[in-house]
């Protein structure tokens, strides 16, 4: 399916990057490119991440290491929603 960005997940990337950064920039460069590539396997099978409705309606999640991909089916587009640490109040964040 075709991979569509929310317009909160560049800045997510940005702020996870950031942080990542403190530490290891170069670990920074490939964990938001690692993260991409996250999204194209999503892309490539959807159905296999388990409906999470109490995180909101028709609410996906991928993990990948501390950090979440919140996303959605709509359509035959996937759209990543937020991309954020998995510690935080996910209901409050997918929108």
């Amino acid at each position: 399916m075709r991979i569509q960005l929310s317009r909160f997940v560049e800045s997510d990337l940005e702020i996870i990057a950031d942080f990542i950064a403190q530490d290891n920039p170069r670990r920074a460069v490939t964990f938001i490119r690692d993260l991409r590539d996250r999204f194209r396997e999503i892309g490539r099978g959807p159905l296999h991440y388990q409906l999470r409705p109490e995180i909101g309606e028709s609410a996906r999640v991928a993990v990948f290491g501390h950090y979440v991909v919140l996303f959605r089916i709509v359509d035959q587009v996937v759209r990543i929603e937020r991309v954020v640490y998995g510690g935080r109040n996910l209901p409050g964040l997918f929108q």
